[in-house]
């Protein structure tokens, strides 16, 4: 297939899940644990995902104005429709690709864990969700990758679900690191990254963004300049300064929706710590990894950007063969339906056309071997 433009951070979100996608899927003894919909306790006509006494997120269609007040992607392009589950309806989501000039989707799952208690709900939830990502995907394989969700709090079980997801076709995981309990650059990741070096997989660490049908009470004047992109500051720092990459030399990690402006600073403080815990005017853990900190992202660390122009600007501080575009959609921060448009805007006069080609195709084409 001709790929002109990949998005390589895309969603499947919890609000659009088929809703038997859970019940249908684990045992009979699990099925009052998981996942299931019911009616909305404090808001009438309205539809939460819960399991057991926990509301886990909204399902179904709604507006801004039911929400949280932040228009998703698909109402601002018109899009929406009552009961009509659009993301998740093959035919629907290819159509919406097709008007946004877009050929492939990475589609990560929900930007929050499932908060199940019971470890054997919460394993067979994820166990569900990964399968039915699996089965969805193959509407059409050369333009939908899947990405399963891996349990952040359950380094065992996140291990034994790659292995199983890559036994049956999986071309990227997810485990949400700025959450991960523990870190996942601690030893008890290590069986995990050694599946993921063998598989050549490559793992996500999607920003955790917990959901919320409420509007926020305070003035959010922070929310409106602060980069969520700085939560993986720290577990991208642990995996290098913990050995993890010189351990797993083959490893390939995406820091998706990171954006890019705030990462050379990331980059740079890392350098200069590394040089002086080397010369032992700084603790030597600065310094406790066997390369220069930026020679890892040149080599081990991919990220994604949407409306980013500050960061494009930024390239030569980068890796512009690990960075990729993306659009976000069906998120309210998404650029679709204008996303060539806003492409434009950004890399126009800005970047050489190979330059454009990778951003736009060529570097999530390799990383997921996309034919």
């Amino acid at each position: 297939m001709e790929y002109v433009c990949i998005s390589a951070d895309d969603h499947i979100d919890l609000r659009f899940l088929p809703e038997d996608l859970f019940l249908a899927r684990v045992p009979a003894a699990l099925r009052d644990c998981v996942p299931q919909v019911r009616p909305a306790a404090e808001t009438t006509g309205m539809w939460d995902w819960v399991a057991g006494d926990k509301v886990l997120g909204p399902w179904g269609c709604y507006t801004a104005a039911q929400g949280s007040g932040s228009a998703w992607a698909i109402e601002r392009g018109g899009a929406l429709e009552p009961d009509v589950l659009r993301p998740t309806t093959p035919e629907l989501r290819l159509a919406d690709m097709a008007r946004d000039g877009v050929q492939a989707s990475v589609m990560y799952g929900p930007t929050d864990p499932f908060d199940i208690e019971d470890p054997k709900a919460r394993r067979a939830s994820y166990r569900a969700y990964n399968d039915w990502v699996l089965e969805f995907e193959q509407a059409a394989p050369a333009q939908l990758i899947g990405v399963a969700q891996l349990d952040n709090r359950d380094p065992e079980f996140a291990a034994a679900e790659l292995e199983r997801t890559a036994s049956l076709g999986i071309r990227h995981v997810n485990v949400l690191a700025a959450t991960a309990s523990p870190s996942w650059y601690e030893p008890d990741w290590e069986r995990f990254w050694s599946i993921a070096e063998e598989t050549r997989i490559p793992v996500g660490s999607h920003l955790t963004v917990v959901v919320k049908r409420e509007r926020t009470v305070r003035a959010p004047y922070g929310d409106a300049v602060f980069s969520l992109g700085q939560q993986l500051v720290e577990p991208y720092a642990g995996l290098i300064l913990r050995g993890v990459y010189d351990r797993h030399p083959l490893l390939r990690t995406v820091m998706a929706e990171s954006q890019l402006s705030w990462v050379p600073h990331m980059i740079q403080t890392l350098d200069n710590g590394w040089e002086r815990g080397r010369a032992g005017t700084v603790p030597a853990f600065n310094a406790s990894c066997e390369r220069r900190p930026s020679e890892y992202f040149a080599a081990n660390i991919w990220m994604t950007f949407q409306d980013d122009a500050f960061g494009v600007q930024m390239l030569p501080m980068l890796y512009e063969d690990h960075v990729m575009w993306a659009s976000d959609y069906p998120h309210p921060a998404s650029t679709w339906p204008e996303s060539q448009e806003i492409i434009s805007r950004q890399l126009d006069g800005v970047v050489s056309e190979a330059t454009r080609r990778k951003l736009l195709s060529e570097n999530a084409r390799g990383l997921y071997r996309l034919q």
